[in-house]
């Protein structure tokens, strides 16, 4: 991959990124992130497939709901749509380079902005941006992992795109829908993602929500066959998020999800897009979505990111909790990795963190943080006891009647005959402390 830069270089004061070892002092080299170093028999870069994510990066300048932005882009700088547009393409692609990150994805008016055109006029400049993307992507050998819409920003859309109740705005967000897979599907996008943001509910009072969740069932339909019979080989994602900005969103979690998909029919097409601060909003691990993903086989993609534990809402901060990050990255090599998806950083710099060579740090030090959690879990599934101790929890169930039972050729009486037999059972520890204590040894 080479560096590729527009007519301005909007980084001059970072080089290159590449690997210099943990050893390193420089701020712009991974400490931990070689690309090509093997790991559980497979480059590191083909495990973790890391994506830049336009809008925060590119897009989000600090603001919050309680003042507004304090990160100046250069990008941002003319008054005409389309320059805006190219010159924020130029920088993306700028640092995507310097940063070596393989993909990137983005929404629909991430790329350029809508400034509330019709139909024909918004699908015009999609048309005008994606061409340009086409030769910015040949040039540097950058990929689209993902795209998708923003059917969720504008104010058309406070109550919902495919789960409106009102059937000409469902019908707007459909064509905008349209437009942004047909994106996806110019810029040869690996994957298409959904994120729901508004697809839920603030009261029930007005809500039908079974109707709700019908029309998405079909809007969802209606898209997948739309892309198929377009050519899109890719998978679709969904990303599930519990609330906010709704009261509930009708993809809470990755078990809804997973419900969701196969009551609905869906469940060959989609699988899902885990966000780590999601997780916790959900009250669940970042683990424990990828456990679920995993056992019902939609493991798709990941949002890497995570949430303050002081706050309650979403503050979508680059990855740095090396232990938790382990965690979730055994689970990730005990699946056999993503399924067609990769890792990227639905992350922002702080509001306080202005000069434009944060976004390289926060980048930097959050792909260090999955790539050591990788080279750790390595070690301990290869090296450590961990893997035995937890089979040995089970082994009850792998001969005998335990393996009958869970063969399910047991009946309710045979068991309780069983049961009856077995008088009380022995106590067996779970060893929880022991378990955490391989992981801390490892770190």
């Amino acid at each position: 991959m080479s560096i590729v830069l527009g007519d301005k270089e909007f980084f001059p004061s970072v080089p290159e990124v590449s690997y210099e070892g943990r050893d390193s002092d420089n701020p712009f080299a991974f400490k931990w992130y070689d690309a090509n170093k093997i790991v559980a028999g497979k480059p590191m870069k083909d495990w973790l497939r890391f994506a830049g994510c336009y809008w925060h990066t590119f897009c989000g300048q600090g603001h919050d709901p309680f003042g507004p932005g304090t990160q100046h882009f250069e990008w941002n700088a003319s008054s005409n749509v389309h320059k805006r547009a190219t010159d924020k393409m130029d920088a993306a692609f700028e640092f995507f380079t310097k940063m070596q990150l393989p993909y990137y994805c983005f929404h629909d008016t991430d790329l350029i902005d809508e400034e509330n055109s019709s139909v024909a006029d918004f699908e015009k400049k999609i048309e005008f941006i994606t061409n340009y993307a086409e030769k910015k992507q040949s040039a540097s050998g950058v990929k689209l992992l993902w795209g998708t819409a923003n059917l969720f920003s504008n104010p058309r859309y406070m109550n919902g795109a495919g789960t409106n109740p009102h059937f000409p705005t469902l019908a707007r967000a459909g064509a905008q829908l349209k437009i942004a897979i047909d994106a996806t599907i110019k810029l040869h996008g690996e994957n298409y993602v959904f994120w729901g943001g508004r697809e839920g509910y603030i009261s029930l009072l007005n809500t039908n929500m079974k109707q709700e969740q019908d029309n998405f069932a079909a809007w969802l339909h209606m898209a997948k066959d739309y892309a198929r019979k377009n050519g899109f080989e890719g998978g679709f994602l969904i990303e599930p998020k519990p609330m906010e900005p709704t009261k509930h969103q009708y993809d809470f979690d990755t078990a809804t999800v997973a419900g969701f998909l196969n009551k609905y029919g869906l469940a060959d097409d989609f699988k899902v897009n885990i966000e780590v601060n999601h997780a916790t909003l959900a009250n669940h691990t970042f683990q424990h979505e990828l456990q679920v993903a995993a056992d019902n086989n939609i493991l798709g993609s990941i949002d890497a990111n995570r949430g303050d534990y002081q706050n309650s809402w979403d503050t979508d901060q680059f990855p740095n909790n090396i232990a938790e990050t382990t965690e979730a990255m055994l689970v990730f090599l005990e699946a056999g990795g993503l399924q067609g998806g990769g890792v990227n950083f639905d992350a922002k710099t702080r509001r306080e963190s202005t000069d434009m060579e944060d976004i390289f740090h926060g980048h930097i030090g959050g792909m260090d943080t999955f790539a050591r959690s990788l080279i750790i879990a390595e070690k301990i599934i290869t090296e450590s006891p961990y893997s035995d101790l937890r089979k040995a929890r089970y082994e009850t169930y792998q001969s005998g009647k335990g393996k009958e039972f869970a063969d399910g050729k047991m009946s309710l009486e045979k068991l309780a005959q069983i049961g009856s037999e077995v008088g009380e059972p022995e106590q067996i520890s779970g060893k929880q402390e022991l378990f955490e204590n391989i992981v801390n040894q490892y770190i």
